[in-house]
């Protein structure tokens, strides 16, 4: 007769440890959200909407989402090329890199932003080049772009790096037993098991940099309907008090923040599937 055995937790007292985690994500996440929708709701649909389609808000809305896209996109290629120097080679200066990588969410945006403004004004190191072709880069589309792919890479690098120690190089020496080229080993053994990892990265650089505050009030020139984001715009309306049409713009960040996630799961759990069938 076998005897059945009574399974032990590590921390005992579910009842307990599981009231304290709701009642923390309550009072950090929940309850600060679900103030947002108690202040919109003192304006009307029709209120609401017209606060959130006026003209320089729709421009709020498409320069902070199409930096934060762009930067994106950088930050997943220069991110994937960071992670893969620090997990296959061995150089000198390899732990210091290693841990520059921290960086960003270490220092203060603000610190970011005015260094990052100071370095790319017409005098500055990276500005004065440009400015001798006629192209500005601060107070720009492009300064805000480099900001946050300052803000944003060490998401990207984060989630690609584990998972690359993780690769057995047997799969490599297989596949290129079999006539595989590098080229061709990269896309078809190791690029499908980082893929999840990159997904998951770009989205959540993607929802940093969607609003990020400090590092771009400096650089942006905050000049609206063309380098005004919807952060600033948020706190223009929080200083002039006026709630209701704050927490409206900021309702609609959050709801394009849950969309990010959620299209980040998705995308996440289909690519595990694909790899898990082909395995």
């Amino acid at each position: 007769m076998a005897i059945k055995r009574k399974k032990t937790r590590v921390i005992p007292g579910f009842g307990l440890s599981f009231g304290i985690t709701i009642a923390m994500l309550s009072l950090i996440v929940i309850i600060p959200l679900c103030s947002l929708v108690v202040f919109t709701a003192q304006l009307s649909f029709k209120e609401f909407w017209e606060t959130v389609s006026r003209p320089r808000v729709l421009s709020s809305y498409w320069v902070s989402f199409s930096t934060a896209l762009v930067a994106s996109l950088i930050n997943a290629v220069m991110g994937l090329i960071l992670a893969w120097v620090l997990v296959r080679y061995d150089f000198p200066g390899k732990r210091f890199m290693d841990g520059l990588i921290e960086l960003p969410f270490a220092l203060p945006t603000a610190v970011a932003g005015i260094s990052l403004t100071h370095m790319t004004v017409s005098t500055g190191w990276v500005g004065g080049f440009f400015a001798k072709f006629g192209i500005p880069i601060a107070y720009t589309k492009a300064g805000i772009t480099i900001a946050l792919v300052f803000i944003g890479i060490p998401f990207v690098v984060r989630s690609v790096q584990p998972v690359l120690e993780k690769i057995d190089y047997q799969y490599e020496e297989a596949a290129q037993i079999l006539g595989f080229s590098h080229a061709r080993t990269f896309w078809k053994v190791i690029f499908p098991e980082i893929f999840p990892a990159l997904i998951s990265g770009f989205t959540l650089a993607f929802a940093r940099c969607l609003g990020e505050y400090g590092s771009v009030v400096f650089i942006a020139g905050n000049t609206p309907y063309e380098t005004e984001i919807t952060p600033l715009l948020i706190m223009s309306e929080l200083q002039e008090y006026d709630y209701a049409s704050a927490t409206s713009i900021a309702l609609i960040m959050l709801f394009a923040a849950f969309v990010i996630l959620f299209i980040n799961a998705v995308l996440q759990s289909r690519a595990s599937k694909k790899i898990g069938k082909i395995a």
